[in-house]
């Protein structure tokens, strides 16, 4: 029996090297152009192996490496909040690890990205005018990329107003939620550097689960439910701008979970699977989303793969 136990870690340890990939590209992805996804990465790593002591040449190199992109960089207001968000979720999460090392990873990275709002939050409120010249910055930063991708586009005249109408709707809907989208993305990079710790020092023990065994706390989804009734109720600017992002943040958890219940119910994805969704996902990525939470929040209140197991039982 235990043998079988550690011949499935070792499986594991071996396999997940494709969540972490999936995990490294939605960083990138959800963090660009407002911070940088190596440095939500770096951080959290660096806490990490130091607590577990530099015993090997390669987790010294690393340690470096990573170093080096937390100091690298020119050094204005937001390379300073960058880097002390990237500290904060990383020793929010070292922390969580230390304490409550019976909870499950995304348990821990939720709890230290939420400590770590807290404390942002809080130092934040404690210097006026710090929130906005943060906002301003960040959203400069938004702005700029697109309008650097519009002027590339329209140097081959290709771009039509209506083009660029919508594309100035994105900017600004990214700008209002790029909190939850740095948030989502900081969650990425911890799964990333949680399995760069775990390869570098060895740790068959310490993999990232299955899509299929993906769960939070039940009690989130009244977050979910607080910042939709704050964009309903349209009570201030400040208010919808909160709820938007609680709607967006937990929204994007929700279709992740609504993914975890379809591939525990299908049995999987096999690759034939795996580009059909892709394509369906191209062709009607809202309607599929929106299905999506609808299936993790449905999962929220119904536990659909405790049924479903009861049923197969």
């Amino acid at each position: 029996m235990e043998q079988r136990e550690e011949t499935s870690a070792q499986n594991d340890h071996v396999t997940d090297w494709p969540r972490a990939a999936a995990l490294f590209v939605s960083a990138l992805l959800l963090s660009q152009p407002v911070v940088h996804a190596s440095v939500l990465i770096a951080g959290p790593l660096l806490f990490l192996l130091a607590a577990g002591r530099l015993r090997s040449l390669s987790v010294v190199i690393a340690a470096v490496l990573a170093t080096v992109i937390v100091a690298s960089g020119a050094r204005d207001g937001v390379w300073y909040a960058e880097r002390a968000w990237s500290v904060l979720v990383g020793g929010a999460f070292l922390a969580m690890t230390l304490l409550l090392p019976r909870w499950g990873f995304a348990s821990r990275a939720l709890g230290a990205v939420f400590g770590a709002i807290a404390a942002a939050a809080g130092v934040l409120a404690a210097r006026e005018d710090a929130w906005g010249s943060l906002d301003s910055a960040f959203g400069e930063r938004v702005r700029l990329l697109w309008d650097t991708s519009l002027d590339r586009i329209d140097s081959a005249g290709e771009l039509t107003p209506a083009m660029v109408t919508y594309a100035h709707q994105i900017a600004s809907a990214q700008t209002t939620v790029f909190p939850a989208l740095v948030a989502l993305a900081s969650l990425a990079a911890l799964g990333v550097a949680w399995w760069a710790r775990a390869r570098l020092a060895g740790r068959r023990d310490e993999t990232l689960g299955p899509l299929r065994d993906f769960r939070f706390n039940d009690h989130l989804v009244w977050l979910f439910v607080v910042g939709l009734l704050l964009v309903v109720a349209q009570w201030g600017d400040a208010l919808v701008r909160v709820g938007s992002n609680a709607v967006v943040f937990m929204g994007v958890l929700y279709a992740l979970r609504g993914a975890a219940v379809f591939v525990f119910i299908s049995g999987g994805l096999s690759l034939f699977g795996c580009l059909t969704f892709a394509i369906v996902f191209l062709l009607g990525a809202p309607l599929l989303v929106g299905v999506a939470v609808l299936l993790g929040i449905g999962d929220t209140w119904l536990d659909l793969r405790a049924r479903v197991s009861e049923k197969n039982a």
